[in-house]
């Protein structure tokens, strides 16, 4: 990328200007991203990713950690530049211009939130559930907590909420505390001959499936817990000196959640069979308490992981909405949609329609078989696995697009490589639950008809077009797991 020479005010000389005030360095950064990714994926799936392959659980995570490592090469070259907030939905429109497409797109990013939301809703609940010494089991409670919480996060959302970077920082040490607590946890069984390391390197597929069929379907599960890196190109403008310190801090943030996921499924495994660990939607709070059985600090795990995924279901309505309110301000979607509370400034006809829509994910998944909290999932990671293909197809289109700036280069071969990745895991050949497709397929389904609604308001009534005015201003990133 050669050398750059400072400009006058701090910034780097060929850095694109911006009205933002770049504030964020490595250091904030790095808590930034790592603390995207950490979440509800590892605190509520490694039990079923264990349960697709037995005590091998680390070898879905480390394919997930692969996969979202290639992807994020291309977002690299993406964001340094064009380093807008508008992601994916930017990038598929530079590259091809399509405002259906860039709608889909969008579409997705924002229905990926929606099922990581109603999934972390899930996971609150059994959490709760089990902090308070009740009986996880029980569907109904379950089911009527997360309901309760998905509404309070609405009743938070419509307040008004302001982000902020340092904020983020507390809630990452909080969420990375419960995952090092399973760690110790794992030091002092093994130091005490509770710990069977040797069901690490067993796989023990279920079904009928053979080993590579077992590990693409866990890794269609883990990948949920490697998404939120992406949603950091949200904060390009606002970094010191983007195209130097992103590409070595996204890489550094991915390996330090890559290292800790696959520590934390070997101990998993090591200390409670994977019959167990399987069962229910808690299994890192099963994992402390039979590692320290009747040392106190294991009561506090499941509050941790309340405190986890309820941060990550907040952001997510939160960009969902906004997603939402910013396609109906460009007339992509009926207007209604784009209304704001005169009093708080939050839009809030757009909340009122996503906390519908997360409810009614909540409230229909909880009445199929299996796992409510491994078909929303594996949904959101189906959703956002579509996404990628077409970014990191997107990144070999927009090399046609050269600019007069320093910016990070991917090697061509790797978005080649992540997009045939990302979309051989999208398919059912991989053993992913059928459930994912219908799930997803509703809510792009509901997409295409307002979408559809809008454009013949459009032409019948005001007699204007439809199509994204300004990509560049619809807010909201990818969905945190």
């Amino acid at each position: 990328m050669g050398a750059r020479d400072e400009a006058p005010g701090g910034a780097v000389a060929g850095e694109e200007r911006t009205e933002l005030k770049r504030a964020i360095g490595p250091k904030l950064l790095l808590l930034f991203i790592v603390g995207d990714i950490l979440g509800t994926g590892v605190y509520a799936l490694t039990g079923q990713v264990a349960a697709e392959v037995g005590g091998a659980a680390w070898a879905p995570f480390l394919v997930a950690f692969a996969i979202a490592m290639v992807t994020a090469f291309s977002y690299l070259e993406l964001v340094t530049k064009y380093p807008k907030a508008a992601g994916a939905a930017l990038y598929t429109h530079r590259a091809f211009g399509i405002h259906f497409v860039t709608f889909l797109v969008a579409f997705t990013v924002m229905s990926s939130g929606l099922t990581s939301a109603s999934t972390a809703s899930r996971a609150f609940a059994a959490n709760l559930v089990e902090g308070v010494g009740g009986d996880p089991d029980r569907a109904g409670l379950v089911l009527a907590i997360a309901v309760g919480f998905m509404l309070l996060v609405a009743a938070v959302n419509l307040r008004g909420v302001g982000e902020s970077v340092r904020v983020n920082v507390v809630l990452t040490c909080v969420e990375l505390s419960g995952l090092l607590l399973v760690l110790l946890v794992g030091v002092y069984a093994a130091t005490g001959g509770k710990a069977d390391f040797s069901r690490a390197v067993l796989f023990d597929t279920s079904g009928e499936k053979n080993v590579f069929l077992a590990v693409t379907a866990a890794t269609s599960l883990a990948f949920f817990a490697m998404v939120g890196f992406e949603d950091a190109v949200n904060m390009a403008e606002e970094t010191k000196d983007p195209v130097r310190t992103f590409p070595r801090i996204m890489i550094t943030g991915i390996s330090i959640t890559g290292v800790i996921y696959v520590l934390v499924a070997v101990v998993a495994v090591a200390l409670v069979p994977v019959g167990e660990l399987g069962e229910g939607d808690t299994p890192l709070t099963k994992v402390v308490s039979v590692g320290a059985p009747g040392v106190p600090i294991a009561a506090i795990m499941p509050f941790i992981a309340m405190f986890a995924v309820a941060n990550s279901a907040l952001i997510n309505m939160l960009m969902a909405s906004r997603l939402i309110y910013g396609m109906a301000r460009q007339d992509v979607l009926p207007p209604v949609l784009g209304r704001v509370h005169r009093g708080r400034g939050t839009p809030m006809v757009a909340i009122g329609f996503t906390t519908v829509v997360a409810l009614g994910l909540i409230t229909l998944v909880t009445t199929s078989e299996g796992s409510a909290v491994a078909a929303l999932g594996g949904t959101t990671a189906l959703l956002l696995l579509g996404v990628f293909t077409v970014v990191n197809i997107a990144v070999l289109v927009l090399r046609r697009d050269p600019i007069d700036r320093a910016h990070f280069r991917t090697p061509t071969p790797l978005p080649v490589l992540g997009a045939a990745v990302c979309f051989f895991f999208t398919l059912p050949v991989t053993g992913r639950d059928p459930v994912q497709y219908v799930i997803a397929g509703w809510l792009l389904a509901i997409g295409v008809v307002l979408w559809v609604l809008t454009w013949f308001a459009n032409r019948a009534v005001r007699a204007k077009r439809t199509y994204l005015r300004e990509p560049e201003d619809l807010s909201g990133g990818g969905a945190v797991n």
